[in-house]
């Protein structure tokens, strides 16, 4: 058995790391660039080449790392989900009391869609598609749960605490809270003409997240 030369084990492990760590930052270009396709396109307008060219990569590494566009697409889809899931989860709701943990929920909701438009411009060509992508994804379908789980304990809560009145559905409820905000956002340059508002500038975004919140509260008020 010859020794093993560690110079040259030494140097073939430095080098598989490097290889990863390009590996990964290519990765990471490519669902950056193809976020910003998809959002702006949709996936019947999204062009892998593009999404090549912005990301520095070429189209090989593309369906190497993800087979196809649509399933480039559904990787995309599944990070924003997971995104925005996640920053719920860690709002930590249950410290709070009832009230005030639906009304910071609402104002994250808000907040979110207004930092991250891709998220709903993404979730618009997933409806165009009839949830194709999302039939196929069990992780979405396992924070959504978790999500679900969340809010569910937050209406409890109330109605132990006689501030919530009892049989309020948590996946009706978060439906709410959603559309109030979804509706306003993507409607926001046909509803600023209709209103002759602008409804983008800053006092009307916050006159519509005090409306949003007294909205839910109202609600679910005992």
């Amino acid at each position: 058995m010859e020794p093993v030369d560690e110079k040259t084990t030494g140097s073939a492990a430095t080098g598989r790391k490097p290889r990863t760590r390009d590996a990964e930052a290519t990765k990471a270009r490519i669902l950056d660039a193809a976020k910003r396709e998809f959002a702006k396109n949709g996936l019947g307008g999204a062009r892998v080449d593009v999404i090549a060219e912005k990301a520095r990569a070429n189209k090989r590494m593309i369906y190497h790392y993800f087979e196809s566009k649509e399933g480039l697409f559904q990787t995309i889809l599944e990070n924003a989900y997971v995104d925005i899931r996640t920053a719920e989860q860690k709002l930590n709701l249950d410290h709070l009391a009832p009230k005030e943990a639906l009304e910071r929920l609402v104002r994250f909701t808000w907040d979110y869609y207004l930092k991250n438009p891709e998220f709903i411009t993404l979730v618009n060509s997933e409806n165009l598609h009839r949830a194709k992508h999302l039939k196929k994804s069990e992780v979405v379908k396992v924070y959504s749960r978790k999500f679900v789980s969340m809010v569910a304990t937050i209406l409890d809560r109330g109605v132990e605490a006689g501030v919530f009145r009892a049989g309020i559905d948590p996946v009706q409820l978060n439906i709410t809270i959603a559309a109030i905000g979804y509706y306003y956002l993507t409607n926001r340059f046909t509803g600023s003409i209709v209103f002759e508002r602008d409804l983008m500038a800053k006092d009307a975004l916050e006159e519509r997240l005090r409306f949003n919140i007294d909205t839910i509260l109202r609600l679910v008020s005992a």
